[in-house]
């Protein structure tokens, strides 16, 4: 090592001299001791690796960086703890149910009951009319089955969850048959065969990718046979030469052979979205019709509530669900249960849950409503001192997004922001750094916000925003 990297080891600052700086700022009330003392010696520790990294004399060695320096890094990182790093955000960009930006936002009726149950006690496992212990299940099962059909209903904290659940219930030690042409990946490199692998089933894989016929299924059972799985393929389509069995065809081969057949829907569907033009999507009413033993399905997509896992069907096999040992670990809490149970009273009047829902009505408005609401930000954003920004409309097309409605473009009407002043990219950037972030699509240099995704009570928030961007 030569001399001028020793003397600047030499010269870095003390622990005690930051910390003397952080006392007088009084930074060390904000944080536990022990905690700021670390931050000090990492900032510090990163200084000597600089130097210890950098280039031989003359040739960009670093300057040592000051006590008050040092504390003031460790400030930034005191100050991080005092902020939320789970953010409101205002979805710009037209994606309806954005995993990365929470999938469904839940209605009010939903985020009421949230409050209401966490601000004190609860039933949540109290039988209030026997007066002992009862299940959390109750809170939902009756609304699930009488607007489904099913016999029995329960929840965990996932569809994910659901679907290793049933399997391990259900096919455990045996075989489970499904077709190649369904064995999704459901996200994030989670995929239908590493779920059941974990789940204890034996994958058997019939058909081909794009066809798959009945007696593919029926060459395939034996005596290990544990389920027949029927996939909802939510997030992609194949198109041109397929074919896939239907389930009441599945569910009369299960009877046959006195097999369970299990149909994971995944996105979980209520409402008849073709009636609205858009593409046909099974609803968890009509698939329940079809005779299969479990369904089960996401809460927080199409369905517009929190995340959970639902899972439906005939009671005795729902029941064998229920008591497997793996559900503790798997259940939901109250807060799920509450904000689960206000969304599905939504769906006893379905005009009512298309208002109320904001999922699916992002989903189903009409595109006149949408350019109604975006000239109305428009004249907003026009009428305000924003200098240097020019704004128009456009038409566009939005995404279901949350791994179902694949291939549907949704109409929608979308405001461009040009800059004289900063570049597309730098402006996106500037308003995902705001209190309030705003998360907007960037296209050919303009910043574009799709309004079929944007609240007329975040209009404040998009003027105000763009303000301290400029």
């Amino acid at each position: 090592m030569d001399d001028t990297k020793k003397n600047l080891l030499k010269s870095l600052p003390k622990i005690d001299e930051i910390l003397l700086i952080l006392e007088k700022d009084h930074v060390t009330d904000k944080a536990p001791r022990e905690f700021i003392v670390k931050t000090c010696r990492h900032v510090v520790g990163r200084m000597r690796e600089t130097i210890l990294s950098s280039k031989k004399k003359g040739h960009g060695i670093p300057s040592v960086s000051s006590a008050e320096e040092a504390a003031d890094e460790v400030k930034k990182t005191i100050e991080g703890l005092h902020t939320y790093s789970l953010r409101r955000v205002v979805n710009a960009t037209g994606i309806i149910l954005h995993t990365n930006l929470g999938r469904a936002p839940l209605c009010d009726e939903a985020l009421e009951r949230i409050v209401d149950i966490s601000r004190g006690y609860s039933n949540l496992e109290f039988n209030l009319e026997e007066g002992k212990r009862g299940l959390r299940y109750d809170h939902v099962e009756n609304i699930l089955c009488a607007l489904t059909g099913a016999d029995d209903a329960m929840v965990v904290n996932n569809n994910a969850a659901a679907v290793l659940l049933a399997l391990n219930t259900l096919s455990e030690g045996r075989e489970a048959i499904v077709s190649r042409g369904e064995l999704i990946e459901i996200g994030g490199e989670f995929r239908i065969p590493e779920v059941m692998e974990k789940s204890g089933a034996t994958l058997r894989e019939v058909g081909t990718t794009n066809r798959t016929h009945l007696p593919d299924y029926e060459n395939a059972i034996n005596d290990n046979t544990g389920l027949i799985l029927k996939v909802h393929t939510s997030n992609f389509r194949i198109a041109g030469f397929t074919d896939a069995v239907e389930l009441h065809a599945l569910v009369e081969l299960g009877k046959k052979y006195g097999i369970p057949v299990m149909n994971d829907l995944g996105s979980g569907c209520f409402v008849e979205l073709s009636t609205y033009g858009l593409e046909e999507e099974p609803t968890v009413q009509d698939t329940l019709k079809a005779g299969p033993d479990v369904v089960t399905f996401s809460g927080d997509k199409l369905l517009g509530g929190p995340q959970a896992g639902i899972v439906l069907g005939k009671k005795d096999i729902v029941e064998k669900i229920k008591r497997n040992p793996l559900n503790r670990a798997l259940r939901i809490d109250k807060l799920t249960l509450a904000a689960l149970e206000a969304t599905m009273k939504q769906y006893l009047n379905t005009e009512e849950a298309l208002s109320c829902i904001k999922g699916l009505r992002s989903l189903t408005e009409p595109v006149a409503t949408v350019e109604k609401k975006a000239r109305k930000l428009l004249k907003l954003l026009q009428k305000s001192p924003l200098e240097g920004f020019l704004f128009s409309l456009k038409k566009g097309t939005s995404m279901s997004g949350g791994g179902s409605l694949p291939t549907q473009e949704i109409p929608t009407v979308l405001i461009a922001i040009n800059s004289s002043r900063i570049s597309a990219s730098r402006l996106g950037e500037r308003l995902r750094h705001l209190d309030t972030p705003i998360i907007a699509r960037i296209s050919d240099e303009e910043v574009l916000l799709d309004l079929r995704t944007i609240d007329e009570s975040e209009f404040a928030i998009i003027e105000n925003g763009l303000k301290a961007s400029d």
